[in-house]
Parts: C-alpha cells; structure tokens; sequence
C-alpha cells in the first residue's frame, strides 16, 4: 500500500476513479449510475461508523467495514440493484489496486446475492405493437401540450430498431444519415461502442413529420441538436422518456400487457423477439442490440424455440392424440 492512500478521502477518491473512468467514454448516465452506487454505499459505511461521508479514508474500507455498509445499503434495495453495486465497488477497488494505491480488492469478502437471470420481457399479446402504434396514429393521446408525431416517431423509433433508453438519449439529428431511401442511424452504445442500424422508408417517413412538426414548433433544427426532446424543446431525458412511453402504454390501452419494471426497455426485447421468431441468427440479433456477448442475443433464440414449442402444442389436434395416446396406455 502506498503513502498516499493513508489520507486519501473516500469521497476524493471516487471522483478521482470516476475521472479515469472517462477514457473509455461512459455515457452520462452510466457515470451517474456509477457515482450513485458508490456514493450510496459509503454513506451507508459511515452511518456504519458513526461518522460523515467526508471523513471515511480509503484505506479504511476494509472487508469488515464494506461487509457491514452493504448489509445496510441492501436493506432497502432489489437484489439486482445490490449487484449492480458490488460490480461498481469491485471495479473501483480493481482500479485503486492497479494504480499500487491499495494492497487488495476487499470485494472478494463481501458477499453478493444471487439474481436468478431474467429472459426477456417482450410485450404480451401478438398484435401489441401494431395495436399501440395505430392508436397513436389515430390521434394524439391526452396531454397539456399533444404532439402526436413525436410520440410516433419515438415509439416506432424504439420498436424498429431495439435501442436502449439511453442510446436514444444521446442521439442526434445529423445520428440519421444516408440519401433518401436508404437512411441509417449511428447509435453510441455501452462503452462507447458504435453501431449503425439501417431505418426503413416508414420510419423515415415518421422522423420526418416529427422534424417537420419541431421546426413548427421551435423554429431551426441544427445537426447536433438532440433528436428527441420534450415539449419546451429541450433534449428528452430519462424521466421524461419513460413517462412518454407509459402515457402511451395508456393511451392505447395495452399498458396490462407491458411487464413491471420494463416500460422502455419491453420495446427493445419486442424487437428482438420479433427478429427472432423472423428467423434472424445469432449474430445478426447481436450486431442489431448491441450486445458484448453472444449469451445475451441467444436468450432470444431460447425464448422463441419455447414459444413455439408452446404453441405448436397448444394444437387442438393434440388434445385427440394425448386422449388416444392415454387410452392406449391403459390397455
């Protein structure tokens, strides 16, 4: 361990860790992410100790202290939630450790909960998406200010193409390129990865009302402007997306057939599911989300071989051939 590590402040060295983070490019939201999950657990630390934040040091943060703030930080939290910020604190003490500012990675001592992985959660019922989008072509949904062509394009947006909520956040007017008919959109995924995705004449044609309809409202749009804003004409954020998203959910009255906790991303693994009950491969579905690992984009391959499975059996035909097959048994 070095010297410096004896006065170096937990707090400081946060930020400090967060400050190098930036080379790899994190979005905002991850930085935020990052900053919550570390921030939340030291200050669980110090209640531990009967102290501030400000005064808990880094080499303080051993096995036992971290064992005890996390007991308390998950007292409160989803099990995933609690995950996640293990994974925050491992990469954390990893970097400090790289850096010879710390001996060790206590994280090792400090148990995490395990999270049973969840497959995807598409929206329920086979004619939803087409159901939700003709719903908001027929009229706006109501609202203090309606603006029925953002929220077309928005839904569309994100069940044509699969993006994460904060791959649509960061996008750009000038994000859509390409000549006319043959448009593509440059998405920035986790860790800074990019991807382009193709956009079909009908999404074209969407996005081009909703600019059309933005001009109106707000007067020149620039190519680094954000793509999507909200009605004061400032960039969409989070918040403000996933309420979008659930009003129209309700507008359409298919908000029941949406699973809890899902909102945004339900439109993104509808999309894959539809890939994949289309026939697309692995590593086509992997390329269109973004995803690191080929594990991800199987999940959707399983699902669809089990639906169909499912459906295959649910044939009425089968209801005879069980009876048969039952009265066979018993001769």
């Amino acid at each position: 361990m070095s010297g410096e590590s004896a006065g170096l402040g937990a707090l400081e060295a946060v930020e400090r860790y967060l400050v190098a983070r930036g080379a790899a490019k994190p979005s905002p939201h991850t930085v935020a992410a990052y900053r919550r999950d570390l921030r939340g657990v030291l200050g669980c630390v110090a209640r531990v100790r009967g102290c501030d934040a400000g005064e808990v040091v880094l080499a303080g943060l051993d096995a036992g202290v971290l064992r005890a703030g996390f007991a308390e930080f998950a007292a409160k939290r989803a099990a995933s939630s609690v995950v996640r910020a293990w994974s925050t604190w491992n990469g954390f003490f990893d970097f400090w450790v790289s850096e010879g500012v710390v001996a060790g990675n206590p994280m090792s001592a400090v148990p995490r909960p395990r999270v049973r992985p969840s497959g995807p959660k598409p929206l329920m019922g086979e004619d939803t998406p087409e159901r939700l989008l003709e719903a908001l072509a027929r009229g706006a949904r109501r609202a203090r200010d309606p603006w029925p062509e953002r929220d077309l394009a928005v839904l569309a947006l994100a069940l044509l193409t699969g993006m994460r909520s904060a791959e649509m956040l960061a996008l750009r007017v000038e994000s859509v390129g390409g000549r006319v008919g043959e448009r593509r959109i440059r998405v920035v995924g986790k860790g800074g990865g990019e991807r382009v995705l193709p956009i079909e004449a009908p999404l074209e044609v969407l996005l081009e009302a909703y600019l059309v309809s933005r001009r109106e409202r707000f007067g020149a749009v620039r190519g680094v402007d954000p793509l999507l804003v909200d009605n004061r004409g400032q960039g969409l954020r989070r918040g403000g997306l996933q309420y979008l998203v659930r009003q129209c959910y309700r507008h359409a009255g298919v908000h029941d057939r949406v699973a809890r906790g899902t909102l945004v991303h339900a439109l993104r693994h509808t999309f894959a599911t539809r890939l994949a009950e289309d026939g697309a491969s692995v590593s086509e579905i992997m390329h269109l989300l973004g995803h690191a690992s080929v594990v991800s984009s199987q999940a959707y391959i399983e699902v669809t071989a089990r639906a169909q499975r499912e459906a295959a059996g649910s044939n009425r035909t089968y209801g005879v051939v069980r009876r048969l097959v039952g009265e066979g048994g018993d001769g």
